[in-house]
């Protein structure tokens, strides 16, 4: 029997394994598109687009999209006001046409500096991006939701020059409502709050959005795909180069509206630190730095959604400490709209089930507003104070 030569079997067994090892593929290291940026460069003076521009000097922020999404929000909720500031009623086909920005719905607003034509030719629209985070199936009935209330709306617009009471549409004071008693604009802007802007910012943008591509620019753009959802979720919430800049607790520094507004109002704890977060988030992309985006991104989300929490028990409590029928008919329309963007909470684990228990057993009677008793409001308020520990 021949003998084996050692050296030859090792060297043998070497190669074998050189071989094994050849076919591994090594890990991919792609280096930074950006120079790294200093945290400590931001404050919270500091403008969005200061620090974040490309090799030649150029910017790579884009705030167009939401900017512009942002508009159409205020657009729409502008023409809601008609029917009580001009005392006009409203149509429906065209609120509805603004949602999904078909048939040049959009008009020029002087006051609020839209320009019309800009919003109707931006091949953007609100509906597109409603309950986005949800299945097709919910995101379609969310939006279907808001059809039917602009129907709703339109039908109440009719009545602004009724005085309201029980089974009455028409104007409690300043505002008006429908025959239980609801003011229907409020429950359309601020379940946008929650369905878009909220869902959008924090359960897309802020969140899956996180996975995108930040290694390349985006074709045609100064942008990676990563560095413009965390900008758009800026513009979403803002108009601002400084998000409430100037702010105090008793004075907001700056004109928001929306989710930007009531962050301020009903976050006084957290609301002077958002502006940093979405600094530092963005100086996370641009060094690729995954565990300070993800903080500051949970920050924001977490933040945002208990101030949609306390605003609702806010304005529960509103309607208790109201004096008149239309102070308290307004309170519970603000919070109703609250209750119902509870379910696009998703940090707290909120579903909509939630939210509907809690608007069936304050609402779901014949007469809805003109039926509410300290013990549903009271009821109310602890399921929502407990749930995010408010």
């Amino acid at each position: 029997m021949p003998k084996i030569n050692m050296k030859l079997h090792f060297a043998w067994l070497l190669a074998i394994l050189l071989g094994f090892s050849s076919c591994e593929k090594s890990p991919e290291v792609v280096p930074n598109l950006r120079s790294k940026l200093d945290y400590s460069l931001l404050t919270t003076a500091t403008p969005y687009k200061q620090y974040f521009i490309d090799a030649k000097g150029d910017t790579t922020v884009d705030l167009k999209s939401g900017n512009t999404h942002y508009k159409m929000f205020q657009a729409l909720n502008y023409y809601l006001g008609a029917a009580v500031r001009d005392n006009k009623a409203l149509d429906a086909n065209l609120m509805k046409a603004m949602y999904a920005n078909s048939a040049n719905s959009f008009t020029d607003i002087v006051s609020l500096k839209i320009v019309g034509t800009e919003l109707n030719t931006s091949g953007l629209a609100l509906r597109n991006i409603t309950a986005s985070s949800k299945s097709s199936t919910e995101a379609e009935s969310a939006r279907a939701r808001l059809d039917a209330l602009m129907g709703e709306m339109a039908t109440v617009s009719n009545s602004y020059a009724n005085t309201a009471s029980k089974g009455v549409a028409g104007k409690l004071g300043t505002y008006l409502v429908d025959a239980k008693g609801i003011e229907t604009a409020q429950i359309i802007q601020k379940s946008l709050i929650g369905a878009l802007q909220l869902d959008y910012i924090g359960n897309v943008l802020l969140n899956t959005g996180l996975a995108a591509n930040n290694y390349t620019v985006v074709s045609g753009k100064k942008y990676t795909a990563l560095e413009h959802h965390w900008d758009e979720a800026y513009a979403l919430l803002t108009l601002n180069p400084i998000y409430l800049a100037g702010s105090t607790n008793t004075v907001r520094g700056t004109s928001e509206s929306f989710l930007g507004s009531y962050i301020w109002e009903y976050n006084k704890a957290s609301y002077a630190n958002f502006h940093l977060a979405f600094l530092k988030g963005r100086a996370a992309i641009v060094n690729n730095d995954m565990t300070e985006l993800k903080k500051q991104a949970a920050y924001i989300r977490n933040e945002s959604e208990k101030a949609i929490a306390a605003a609702a028990v806010g304005y529960l409590a509103k309607w208790k400490s109201g004096t008149t029928d239309a102070a308290r008919a307004h309170a519970i329309g603000e919070g109703l709209g609250f209750i119902y963007s509870l379910r696009y909470c998703a940090s707290y684990n909120v579903d909509a089930k939630f939210s509907d228990d809690i608007l069936n057993a304050l609402i779901n009677s014949p007469n809805g507003f003109w039926d509410l008793t300290n013990d549903k409001i009271n009821a109310a308020s602890e399921a929502i104070s407990t749930k995010f520990k408010l």
